[in-house]
């Protein structure tokens, strides 16, 4: 084999990679697209799902594995690109699966769909993701630096941080693969069992009057109130070794 062609085959090595990252971002281009060309996101409104709650609940009973494969993957791409109606799938999942199996369900295909968002923004959309959260992005900087995987993990907690804005920064930031999988799964699972639990109790609604029952308002009453216990816990938590460093750089 001649020099010449030993450099033609290094240069297509070379590309390779350049050509499946184009592909691979063509393909999420046009998946976006399609979403929004077709309107698909009426199929994911609060009002389709209790229009056609009975139909999912006849698939499911008699397709159980099929229609939980199905949701999961719906709800993993919806989450990988981004998409809005991650809650009504969750309200979706507790309606047709019940707390225990809607719960399994929404917690992995929602801490899948968010690593690999996160994926996406750090390997193939970065500069895009970098001028889209730019801003807003150095505090989230820094609190990685400073507190590691448990910055990740209040952020989890904390319901005012943006689902898909949490997996995008995530992505630009030194936190390992393995650490953004794991917190985001415990904590996203308080989060995901109200939900689901909610949805459990829409399921039975036949109409609006039907929303407003006891049930139904201690699951809004916990997701309202468990951001600002999430907080006093910390800060109960950081105040105590405050007060020790003080103490300790008086008396060194």
């Amino acid at each position: 084999m001649t020099e010449e062609n030993y450099t033609l085959k290094e240069l297509s090595v070379k590309k390779r990679p350049l050509v499946q990252k184009i592909l691979v971002i063509g393909a999420i281009l046009l998946l976006v697209i399609l979403f929004y060309a077709f309107d698909l996101g009426q199929y994911f409104s609060l009002e389709y799902v209790k229009a056609s709650q009975a139909r999912f609940a006849l698939a499911y009973q008699a397709q159980p594995a099929l229609v939980i494969a199905t949701y999961m993957g719906i709800y993993i791409l919806m989450a990988a690109l981004s998409l809005p109606g991650a809650a009504v799938m969750t309200l979706l999942g507790g309606a047709l699966f019940g707390r225990l199996i809607g719960t399994v369900a929404v917690s992995f295909a929602s801490t899948i769909g968010a690593t690999l968002a996160y994926l996406v923004s750090r390997f193939l959309l970065r500069d895009w993701v970098q001028s889209k959260v730019g801003k807003r992005l150095q505090p989230i900087n820094e609190g990685v630096e400073r507190e590691g995987a448990f910055y990740l993990f209040t952020m989890r907690l904390i319901p005012a941080f943006p689902f898909w804005l949490i997996n995008l920064a995530m992505g630009l930031t030194k936190m390992p693969l393995w650490s953004f999988y794991w917190v985001s799964q415990i904590g996203m699972l308080p989060g995901t069992f109200v939900y689901v639990n909610a949805g459990t109790e829409l399921a039975r609604i036949d109409s609006l009057k039907g929303i407003l029952n006891p049930t139904l308002i201690i699951s809004f009453v916990i997701l309202g109130l468990f951001p600002l216990i999430v907080k006093k816990l910390l800060s109960l938590y950081k105040r105590p070794e405050q007060h020790r460093h003080n103490f300790d750089d008086s008396t060194g």
